[in-house]
């Protein structure tokens, strides 16, 4: 009788988890959708206004792919560039924009990331990513100790959080790669 009313329950749990997942899937891609394209416009310093995000990108950004890479251009010439790596504790994922010849950084925005709160959580705030604005990857970014950098090259490390500092460095560097061997000469 136990293992009959286990069989029942399980059955109806597992439809009603499958119905409220057929309901929820459509909403929660869209989201998706428009975080994504929140995070392109932002990267690429685009003004824009939570209710129009999708009018205001279809405006100003061009979805492209090379060779399998997606990427996203502005009217400016500037491109928006998806990036994904490993953190100290998770995927750090988001968007990278530079300017034409894919050498100077003119935003970054994370959309996810798992460091721990209060310190390594501190690579998506917007204070510490302003820092990479006008930064060159020539021939790569460096991190320096806090409050030192002052060359085109060189990013500022998180006081207590050096090892997250260190990783996203390490991924903007490894995704630029990756760009300039698929899209050099775009």
């Amino acid at each position: 009788m136990m293992v009959l009313f286990v069989l029942i329950l399980g059955s109806v749990l597992t439809t009603a988890l499958v119905g409220v997942n057929s309901v929820t899937a459509p909403q929660i891609a869209k989201n998706a959708e428009i975080k994504l394209k929140s995070s392109v416009l932002e990267a690429l310093e685009i003004p824009f206004q939570t209710e129009n995000v999708e009018q205001t990108f279809s405006n100003n950004v061009k979805e492209a792919e090379k060779n399998g890479t997606a990427y996203y251009i502005a009217a400016n010439g500037d491109f928006a560039l998806p990036y994904e790596g490993a953190g100290l504790w998770g995927p750090i994922i988001g968007i990278m924009a530079m300017n034409p010849d894919l050498e100077e950084i003119s935003g970054v925005t994370i959309m996810q990331q798992e460091e721990t709160p209060g310190l390594g959580s501190r690579i998506g705030d917007a204070e510490y990513l302003e820092k990479f604005a006008g930064k060159r990857f020539t021939p790569q970014l460096n991190l320096v100790s806090p409050g030192t950098a002052d060359g085109e090259t060189e990013i500022d490390s998180i006081s207590g959080a050096t090892m997250s500092s260190k990783a996203f460095v390490e991924i903007l560097n490894a995704e630029h790669a990756r760009y300039q061997s698929t899209l050099g000469g775009s």
